[in-house]
Parts: C-alpha cells; structure tokens; sequence
C-alpha cells in the first residue's frame, strides 16, 4: 500500500471517527428539551394547586355546590378536545410539507381556544354576577370563591398565552421563519393545557353540582 493510500485511509477513518462522535444515539433538539423541562414544572405548580384545593374543600364543612348542570363545562371540554385534534392535524400537515393545510389547523386550533377563553369568561361573570367573588361567597364559605378564581383563572390564563403563540408560530411558520419542529413543540403544550382540564373538570366542577 502506497504512502497516498495509508493517507487517504487514515482521513477517512478520522472523519468516520468524528461522524461518531458528533451523532449521539440519543438526543433530543433543544426546543423540545426546554418545552418538556417547563411542562414537567408547570405540572407541579398544577399539582400543587390542585392538591391544596382538595385540602381546602375536605376541611371546609360549609363548602358549596354552585353548579346545577354541566352543560357550559361539557361544551367547553369538547371544544378543547377538539382544539387538539385540530393541532395534531396540523402538525401531521407541516410534517408532509403542506403548509396552508398546517396553517389553517393552526389557526383554527387558535379559535378553538379563543371560544374556551371567552366560554369560561361568561362563566365567570355568570359566578360574579350571583355574587360569587375571591373574598366572598353567598352560598357558602369565600373560600371556595378564591380557589375555584386561582385554578380555573390559572388555566385561562394557560389557555390564552396559548392561543397567542399559537397564532403567533402559526404566523412565522408561513413566512418560512418557523418549521414543523416549531408547530411540534408549540403543540406538546397545547396539549399539556388540554390534559390540565381533565384534571380541573373533575375536582373543581362535577364534585362541586348541586344534588
């Protein structure tokens, strides 16, 4: 074997040697990293909030039940539910390169959560309006005023920075600044805010109706 040959040899295995180095089995892409380390503590902040919920209505004799019927909550559920399938959808499109089929699940996952938004407004305002506040509470003790305002306004507050990025992503994402990588990591928290409500729907709604 010549000198040219045992040269060319030694830069491949070199340049094979670093190919090795440089693509770990396993790895995850930064955005998405970042994504799961803020959902992982948020799920804590949740938890808590949920947990002490439950300590506060147990240790409470005189706590209310202000709801007579599930139908605002079952709409409002469904049309999480569906804002979710729509996020899929769009994602699944991104990833087959159709952009304006993506765009438009985006946008319409980001209306979906609009109406969630403005749907439990009403029903709050349907609470204040029967004098229902954080201090106050005509049926019962305040306290379940302030819980039920802290968790429920929590989520809302979830759901409406939500609806922004996605509308936001949505946007970029069609002017070619964005990827299907972006839709992604925006929709595992759209799903995460989703999942939340599973939670809230039981412990704040359906063990608090009227009998």
């Amino acid at each position: 074997m010549s000198q040219a040959d045992l040269s060319i040899h030694g830069q491949v295995s070199r340049t094979a040697a670093t190919e090795v180095m440089a693509a770990p089995a396993f790895s995850i892409p930064a955005k998405k990293m970042a994504m799961w380390l803020f959902i992982i503590a948020d799920t804590a902040t949740f938890a808590g909030c949920l947990v002490a919920y439950g300590f506060i209505r147990n240790g409470t004799p005189d706590w209310p039940r202000p709801f007579h019927s599930i139908t605002n909550v079952a709409i409002m559920t469904f049309v999480l539910l569906t804002s979710s399938l729509t996020m899929l959808m769009g994602i699944r499109s991104a990833q087959k390169g159709e952009k304006s089929g993506a765009f438009r699940c985006v946008m319409f996952t980001a209306l979906l959560g609009a109406v969630f938004a403005l749907l439990h407004i009403r029903e709050w305002l349907e609470l204040i309006d029967k004098g229902v506040t954080i201090f106050h509470n005509p049926f019962g003790t305040p306290l379940f005023g302030a819980a039920f305002f802290s968790v429920t306004g929590l989520h809302l507050l979830h759901v409406t920075g939500g609806v922004i990025a996605l509308v936001a992503v949505g946007i970029r994402y069609m002017g070619g600044r964005y990827t299907a990588d972006d839709l992604e990591v925006t929709g595992l928290y759209w799903h995460f805010v989703d999942l939340v409500w599973m939670f809230v729907v039981p412990l704040i709604y359906l063990l608090n109706m009227s009998h």
